[in-house]
């Protein structure tokens, strides 16, 4: 089973290979934290078949988890598929359910994507994992073996930030490519005590300091506006947020709805086919960025 958030594309790219060569299912993290899907309810707990690998996949925002994600994990519920047995006293199952947690943990993992390094990201990911009762239950207090993937960048909202220039957006996409081989095959055979890593330096510093920066004062949809002159009002933008916090489309010009679930994590801008929607002056004359 895998739990994967993406925006621009990068992670949904990795996620889906990662389902194929483990031929677990897929599963999509944002329907379950929108107000406005009623058809993804989060209070019923996912099932985990028996030998199931666990893996949680996302993109590194401001050097942390992302908030979406950590929320997901918190209140997710998980078990597992219940294993069929001989009548026995009360006393002999709970035991027997006892060493089935013990000796047959799943193995989780993580592999998180970033245009550059990803600081604390998985210290950040095992704090929240740590906190669930339900993972705690399956006897998972962190992951058993995490990645980062370098992957092009996307992030735009600060003046010295801009997406990779065509060739190095090219390079690191075939690195990605290479390096995700690799790390399919250890996540097939349950390889445990990985960890792969581009934490950069000083990353204490980038994850609580920088990333607290973030998430206080740039992590907002105040700056986002649309360009009327230039927008066509076809309502990709709000299709494409993740969070459902932009209404408009369909004759109407996008509106942002500040409900304070926005993750500045781009995608309506990313996907605007006429480069309409501008984060206050921070992204005119920048390049544009999903996967494909």
């Amino acid at each position: 089973m895998i739990f994967y958030f993406s925006g621009t594309g990068n992670t949904k790219w990795a996620a889906s290979k990662l389902a194929a060569a483990t031929r677990e299912d897929l599963i999509s993290i944002a329907p379950y934290m929108r107000a406005d899907d009623s058809s993804h309810n989060l209070a019923e707990p996912f099932i985990l078949k028996e030998n199931e690998r666990l893996g949680f996949v996302f993109p590194v925002h401001g050097w942390r988890v992302p908030k979406l994600v950590r929320e997901f994990i918190s209140k997710m519920k998980i078990q597992r598929e219940p294993i069929q047995r001989e009548p026995s006293d009360a006393t002999t199952e709970n035991k027997a359910k006892a060493d089935d947690s013990l000796k047959n943990r799943p193995f989780a993992y993580c592999v998180c994507t970033a245009g550059d390094s990803i600081g604390l990201t998985i210290e950040n990911l095992n704090e929240v994992i740590s906190l669930n009762p339900s993972l705690q239950t399956l006897g998972i207090t962190e992951v058993s073996s995490s990645y980062s993937l370098i992957m092009p960048e996307s992030y735009i909202g600060l003046p010295f930030m801009d997406v990779d220039p065509k060739e190095r957006e090219i390079r690191k996409k075939e690195n990605a490519a290479q390096e995700l081989a690799v790390v399919c095959e250890e996540i097939f055979d349950r390889k445990e005590g990985v960890n792969r890593l581009v934490k950069g330096p000083i990353p204490w510093f980038f994850t609580k300091v920088v990333g607290g920066f973030f998430e206080k004062v740039l992590i907002t949809d105040k700056r986002f506006h649309v360009e009327k002159d230039r927008c066509v009002k076809c309502g990709i933008c709000a299709n494409v947020c993740p969070v459902g916090d932009i209404k408009g489309g369909h004759g109407e010009y996008p509106v942002w709805l500040h409900h304070k679930d926005c993750l500045t994590c781009f995608t309506c801008y990313h996907h605007c086919p006429h480069h309409a929607i501008e984060f206050g002056n921070q992204t005119q004359k920048k390049g544009q960025y999903y996967f494909k």
